[in-house]
């Protein structure tokens, strides 16, 4: 019988965190384990040992995994089909004309999924509004669903014309295939996306049929281990678009979780920003491969819609994130013109950096890093890897004579590239679409986050950095704190003028209707229930649209949508026009609230204490050395107030400020960095 222990394991690229916690007493522990990319299920279960957490007694785990997403970066999904309405058999290959890379001559298209052999088509047709022009032909269709039998496809796609206004003919067709191909996946497209663009329509379903059979196999076999283990808890999923699905549910619909990995992060630091009231937060995720920037405005993420995978579309809600190589495996070699660079090729899991002592002799960002001494060998890596720094030393060392650099100088070398990427990665989200830097406080969580983040802020005029509890496993955290989320949406594409509020409510009534009888199916009852609606408005001859949320309330709909319109297309591009105003499609966001962990407050320390400050020596430019500060944070206590030079050592991570910063412990034992303009430190 699960007891009220809740777990979140995040599958990174380099490392699994796990985050347990057992509201009733408080305790709040962070672990982390070597990702297994062999064996993705047996990574998780060392990750629930490692927290001694016995499945039995667990109420609720929550999960992130990149299975899907590296299933698509090494082309090792499942052998594909797409089904299209006759004549469009090519609307997935031939995609958009637009060409995004305009002056590099050597850009080639992102290799495909499938090859034209792999496209089927059906002979029938629905319109714009859902009436019929084509009947759909049976027996067409059973000769196509025997030839993909034949054929041994693993997963098929049905993209029909219109299926977002009539889905009859699709469902027709996965009964056939149910019939003449079973065993084999079948994704429909208007059960991922009810909107309006055939490409990208076409694209969302081929994307989750690719990656449907390797992850239906994953979570079957984990929610077996799991069962045999005693687990009855709630297992749910981190999305890409923020919040959480069922496991069932992400059986069903994987593409939900190709762009699920920062997303947990994401969603605790919105949870985390109403707590220590800062409603606006850059936040950066370090981890052993990547780095994710991302944005929370008034207290919660940046949604959007027109997420790529390579180029190609996903037509369902995402989190507005910008990923990078540059994590804390990134590797530094010299390019063909001999010039330095770090990323974003990776050590990975395995062998890792050199200074791991797994077999890893190239260096990376954790040696560079410890060469100077941001790192050190006196804090075991999740409590038990201790780093080698002859290794990274010896690692560094062919690069460095190859510059005519010392080793440490070609070490700072790399810190400064990295850190200049990632200035790049937050200007992206921030600078590039209309937003001061100085207006927010940058959240800087995962393993190396805390190592560029005050130098990163500096530079960008960032006023204050704050390193949540557990940072090292922060978007594990996250994950703890994420609602069960559905999306629906129906095309409406009209002038605002002519918007028929009550044809408008008849179909959010009707997207309320199938969200709360999924929401019941999954356990939540009404008054667990949320629903928010929003409407997709655009000025007439626009591509694009703005998001806003649609009036429940008003008298007049239009002309508090326009007004809101008018609000958020001044935030976002700087002005107004008095051109007329379309919509294009009716959104609803549907909720069920789970039960939020509280955090435990740091306890406070009795006047007159401190902690004790060790020291380190840390390398600057021109290998000048200075001497830093050195604590283990779980030595500090809420009200600790420490001037910098100094180095915060944890479990998980590493966090560094320099001479004129001032770090104070919070309330939650968050770190808040005030950064130090007039004197730049190392």
């Amino acid at each position: 019988m699960s007891e009220n222990v809740r777990i979140a394991i995040d599958v990174g690229g380099t490392f699994t965190d796990v985050v347990k916690l057992v509201p009733e007493t408080g305790e709040l522990r962070f672990e982390k384990v070597p990702t297994t990319p062999s064996e993705p299920t047996a990574g998780v279960l060392a990750a629930f040992e490692k927290a001694d957490a016995d499945p039995a007694v667990v109420s609720t785990f929550n999960h992130g995994s990149t299975l899907g997403l590296n299933s698509l970066l090494t082309r090792t999904g499942a052998r594909i089909a797409t089904i299209a309405t006759r004549g469009f058999r090519d609307v997935y290959l031939l995609g958009r004309t637009d060409r995004r890379v305009m002056y590099d001559i050597a850009h080639r298209k992102p290799e495909a999924l499938l090859e034209r052999y792999d496209t089927f088509e059906v002979t029938e047709r629905s319109m714009f509004d859902g009436s019929v022009a084509t009947p759909f032909d049976d027996d067409d269709a059973r000769d196509v669903a025997r030839e993909i039998l034949r054929r041994g496809y693993d997963a098929v796609a049905v993209a029909f014309l219109h299926a977002y206004a009539n889905p009859a003919h699709e469902l027709r067709m996965r009964e056939i295939l149910v019939e003449e191909a079973p065993g084999v996946e079948v994704t429909l497209s208007h059960e991922l996306s009810r909107e309006y663009r055939e490409y990208e329509r076409t694209s969302t379903a081929v994307l989750d049929a690719y990656i449907k059979p390797i992850m239906r196999s994953y979570l079957k076999a984990l929610e077996g281990e799991l069962e045999r283990r005693g687990f009855d808890g709630r297992f749910l999923m981190s999305r890409s678009g923020g919040g959480a699905m069922t496991a069932s549910a992400a059986r069903e619909q994987p593409v939900n979780l190709i762009l699920s990995g920062p997303a947990g992060g994401v969603v605790g630091a919105a949870a985390f920003a109403k707590l220590i009231d800062r409603p606006n937060l850059i936040t950066i995720d370090m981890g052993g491969t990547s780095l994710d920037a991302s944005l929370v405005q008034d207290g919660s993420p940046v949604l959007y819609h027109g997420a790529e995978f390579e180029g190609l579309p996903i037509n369902t809600p995402s989190l507005y994130i910008h990923t990078i190589g540059a994590g804390g495996g990134s590797l530094g070699y010299l390019d063909e013109a001999g010039a330095l660079q770090v990323g974003p090729k990776s050590a990975g899991a395995m062998p890792g950096p050199a200074a791991y002592g797994r077999g890893g002799t190239e260096p990376t960002f954790t040696d560079a890093a410890l060469a100077i001494g941001y790192l050190g060998t006196d804090t075991p890596l999740g409590g038990e890897l201790t780093l080698d720094r002859e290794k990274s030393l010896t690692a560094l060392s062919p690069i460095a004579e190859a510059l005519g650099l010392s080793v440490t100088q070609l070490a700072r070398g790399m810190v400064k590239i990295s850190n200049t990427k990632i200035m790049g990665a937050v200007r992206a989200i921030t600078i590039e679409l209309g937003h001061d830097p100085k207006d927010f406080a940058l959240l800087s969580f995962g393993g190396g986050g805390g190592l560029v983040a005050v130098d990163v802020a500096r530079e960008l005029g960032i006023p204050e950095v704050i390193v949540p509890p557990g940072q090292g496993a922060f978007s594990a955290l996250g994950m703890l704190m994420a609602d069960v989320q559905h999306d629906y949406s129906r095309t409406s594409l009209q002038a605002l003028d002519e918007l028929d509020a009550d044809a408008a409510d008849a179909l959010y009534a009707g997207m309320e209707a199938e969200a709360r009888e999924t929401l019941r199916a999954e356990g939540f009852d009404d008054a667990r229930m949320l629903f928010h609606r929003v409407v997709a408005v655009r000025y007439s001859g626009q591509e694009h649209s703005v998001t806003v949320d649609y009036p429940d309330d008003s008298t007049d709909p239009r002309a508090a949508i326009r007004s809101e319109f008018d609000r958020l297309h001044l935030r976002q591009y700087g002005h107004t026009m008095d051109d007329p105003i379309e919509t294009t499609t009716l959104r609803l966001g549907a909720v069920g609230v789970v039960d939020k962990p509280d955090l435990p407050k740091a306890a406070r320390r009795p006047e007159g204490g401190g902690p004790e400050l060790r020291t380190r020596t840390v390398v600057l430019d021109g290998d000048e050395t200075a001497e830093y500060g050195l604590v283990s944070r779980e030595e500090l206590m809420a009200g600790d107030v420490i001037e910098g030079p100094v180095v915060v050592t944890e479990h998980t991570a590493t966090t560094v400020l320099h001479a004129g910063d001032r770090l104070e412990v919070g309330a939650y034992g968050e770190l808040i960095i005030s950064i130090q303009y007039a004197k730049k430190g190392a």
